[in-house]
């Protein structure tokens, strides 16, 4: 193997993008939950 420096810092990475990514994904996952649930709460109420 090549014998060389490794540049990379461990924790130094801006990881900024991927944080916003994943609280969208929570959230979006959040609301769709919520929907099922209404939805469910709903076609039970009207005996669907």
């Amino acid at each position: 193997m090549a014998d060389h420096e490794s540049e990379h810092k461990h924790g130094s990475m801006n990881i900024r993008a991927q944080e916003k990514t994943f609280a969208g994904f929570i959230r979006l996952s959040i609301w769709v939950v919520c929907v099922a649930i209404g939805v469910l709460i709903f076609m039970g109420l009207v005996n669907a």
